[in-house]
């Protein structure tokens, strides 16, 4: 590894670089034409114990004798650029899930990355190298949306370990750059790794996985990330599991991640993570016993100021300045390979211009993003409505709400469009638009002074117009982190899944008119919409849409885009289908291990057309351990519209010796189809898409027989009934013997 080549070279010149005085101006580790390593070894021999503490914080100090800027490492881009000013806002991270394209998310990262480029060299020009400036970011959060109520889950990619590895690579890859020598930036997927919930509790928690679920589900993403898209940055997470901090933890960070997985990047901690050592978990009675549990364990970097403590931890024999130069090596790879040491023109992406930053280009393609993330959950026939309608009622509390549209750990737009403002520019110029609240989001409270509802002046608006779009839902004031939101009752997580406070009324008292009502939902996490789906016309779930929400919701309410989003997560019918949030055991969650029909299953969404299948083939009907199958299906536009299909790929293991889900998702194509058009789709099936996971953790291929499923969404009753037809099937074999396979 070459953090071990530099800390032997170290060891080798320690006892004379440091007496030489140099002869040239410059520091051989200033020179771009060295090896990389030996450029790390040169700067790491020349710092003292306390300046190689000081690096280890996430606010980095200059080291002025050495020319070494200062670097404050914590910047934030789930969905754009965060935090540091004027950026494009896409769709929060789960309506990129719901977009099903790999591809468009990787458009999306390389915006993203291009916007972040262009701003920190601007910033540098001016000297300003604060918070949230640098090129290091803690983003995507990969973390698997195992329960409905928990708060930060719309900052996921959802439920499923398959659709979120290939959603986390694309993005880290876009995020990251293809230049042979240097990143573009450094991508940090978290929280590593068995964290979902409860918020409240997160900063004393102990999740409790067994191994089988941990290598089944917790893990897969993070893997993928690392040795699919080299991200070179993992953050682990605030609570423990299986009783270590996961900062600290020898399981996560040292057997998994870096012996067996061959990390040889840097780890971050959660900010403040280490701190709670000692504070909440217990397990340490001092920083300074902190500081050293986790650097010991692997944990290179500390957002928050626990590390302060290092140069009193070495006093105190708990660490060792060897322990230092193995994290500090690796801070310094990253900081040499984001080009920090060369000179600007020869850093192929200092070139980037401002400009770039919130262009047309890029809100054309937040756009698009928010058109592809929209789901279409029901239509009876009202939608597509007509623009030429003599009035129409724009109702809800987030119909003209702009805050609502961009989710958390967001930028600046230079403009937001609502959902109002959008259905106002898209009606013709004899359409009447009329508009209220309704309700406010929370709170119950129909008169008095401050907020409250006034549902019978809904029921007003509503009684004039021709149809209703009810635009209701969440927002990240009521699901979301434990420190940023104002729903103390759940500390950022849901306590059920109903509507907030009076918009099932609000809903129940505008449908009963018998106005044809479209119901937008704006929120990041499945919602009981039940009586909605026995009730009202039509249904979509716009996700928070981002900076162009009102442009992309008004394109599909009017037929100017045909919808074709898929759920990344499952809609329960109720919140008692669900095991408790602390129970982090995958039995009865999830589409793979569910125990009741859903309201909405996991791939779910309708389009404006419809989609025929047919000739499911494969290349042979059984495989060994080194071959692959080719699964090919003809897909056509049955209808009269041009529509994007998502063809999804289940396998179902049909002699499985162990328990294992009950069917898992292993492709996804989403393709466009104009009327009567047919394409071929093929997927590759290989020995490790049929494996499975046994109850000692290990992942294992075994002879048997296997379905595979292709089709425009799962192989279960409640996806037939919704779409109207069954995915195609087949049976393979697997020929060979059992046998162990690498993770």
């Amino acid at each position: 590894m070459m953090v071990d080549r530099v800390v032997r070279s170290i060891v080798r010149e320690r006892g004379t670089l440091r007496n030489i005085v140099p002869s040239r101006p410059k520091y051989r580790f200033e020179n771009p034409e060295l090896p990389l390593d030996e450029r790390v070894a040169d700067l790491l021999s020349r710092m003292t114990l306390t300046e190689k503490a000081s690096q280890m914080l996430h606010e980095a100090p200059a080291i002025e004798r050495l020319g070494v800027p200062q670097y404050n490492w914590w910047n934030e881009a789930l969905h754009g650029v965060a935090r540091a000013g004027v950026a494009t806002v896409f769709p929060q991270a789960i309506g990129l899930a719901a977009m099903w394209s790999a591809e468009r998310l990787f458009e999306v990262a390389c915006a993203i990355s291009d916007e972040a480029r262009a701003k920190h060299h601007e910033f540098v020009r001016r000297g300003d190298r604060g918070m949230y400036k640098g090129l290091t970011f803690w983003s995507p959060n990969i973390n698997i949306f195992r329960d409905p109520r928990w708060g930060r889950g719309h900052e996921t990619y959802g439920e499923c370990p398959y659709l979120t590895g290939r959603l986390g690579v694309a993005f880290c890859k876009g995020l990251q750059g293809d230049d042979p020598k240097y990143l573009k930036l450094v991508a940090t997927p978290k929280h590593f790794a068995v964290h979902s919930g409860p918020e409240e509790k997160r900063h004393h928690f102990d999740a409790i996985a067994t191994v089988k679920d941990m290598r089944e589900t917790y893990l897969p993403a993070f893997l993928d990330c690392i040795r699919e898209a080299d991200a070179q940055s993992v953050m682990p997470a605030y609570n423990r599991t299986n009783g270590e901090p996961c900062c600290a933890s020898d399981t996560l960070l040292r057997k998994i991640l870096r012996e067996e997985w061959g990390f040889e990047g840097y780890v971050v901690s959660d900010c403040w993570a280490v701190r709670d050592f000692h504070d909440n978990h217990q397990v340490t009675r001092s920083p300074e016993e902190s500081a050293a549990l986790a650097v010991k364990a692997g944990c290179d970097l500390n957002c928050g100021c626990t590390y302060e403590h290092i140069p009193s931890a070495v006093d105190q024999g708990l660490l060792t300045e060897a322990d230092l130069d193995i994290c500090v090596a690796r801070l310094l790879t990253a900081r040499f390979r984001l080009g920090m040491f060369d000179p600007p023109e020869r850093v192929p992406f200092s070139t980037i211009p401002y400009e770039v930053n919130a262009s047309d280009e890029h809100r054309q393609l937040a756009l698009q993003a928010a058109r592809e993330s929209i789901v279409l959950l029901k239509n009876d026939g009202t939608l597509p409505l007509s623009k030429a309608l003599g009035t129409i009622a724009v109702i809800g509390p987030n119909a003209a709400d702009d805050r609502v549209l961009i989710a958390n750990y967001f930028g600046v737009p230079t403009q937001v469009v609502t959902p109002l403002e959008g259905i106002r520019a898209a009606v013709s110029a004899h359409t009447r638009v009329c508009y209220t609240d309704g309700c406010e989001l929370t709170g119950t409270k129909t008169d008095g002074l401050g907020r409250r509802s006034n549902l019978s002046e809904a029921v007003s608006v509503a009684a004039m117009a021709d149809a209703v779009v009810l635009v209701l839902g969440l927002s990240a004031e009521i699901e979301g982190e434990q420190s940023d939101v104002g729903n103390a009752v759940g500390g950022g997580d849901k306590l059920d899944l109903s509507l907030t406070g009076m918009q099932q009324p609000l809903l129940e008292q505008v449908v009963a008119l018998g106005k044809p009502t479209v119901l937008v939902l704006i929120a990041g996490s499945a919602m009981d919409v039940s009586w909605a789906q026995d009730n009202v016309g039509a249904i979509i779930d716009a996700w928070y849409p981002g900076e162009t929400a009102g442009t992309a919701i008004a394109d599909v309410l009017f037929g100017d885009y045909n919808p074709a989003g898929r759920l990344p997560v499952t809609f329960p019918r109720s919140i008692e289908d669900v095991p408790p949030i602390e129970d982090y055991a995958m039995k009865g969650r999830t589409y793979r291990y569910a125990e009741t029909s859903p309201l909405y299953p996991f791939g779910f969404g309708l389009s404006y057309t419809r989609f025929g299948y047919d000739k499911l083939r494969v290349s042979a009907s059984s495989l060994e351990a080194d071959e692959e199958l080719l699964v090919e299906v003809d897909v056509t536009n049955l209808g009269s519209l041009p529509g994007d299909e998502v063809v999804q790929l289940y396998v179902r293991d049909l002699e499985a010796s162990c328990v294992v889900p009950l069917h898992s998702l292993r492709g996804f194509r989403r393709l466009h189809l104009e009327p009567e058009q047919t394409r071929t789709v093929g997927f590759v099936v290989t020995a490790r898409d049929l494996s499975l996971i046994d109850d000692e953790g290990r992942r294992i291929i075994e002879p048997g027989k296997f379905a595979l499923f292709v089709g425009g969404g799962q192989p279960d009753e409640r996806s037939a009934e919704l779409l109207g037809s069954r995915p195609l099937s087949v049976e393979v074999e697997f020929a060979g013997e059992r046998h162990q396979l690498p993770y």
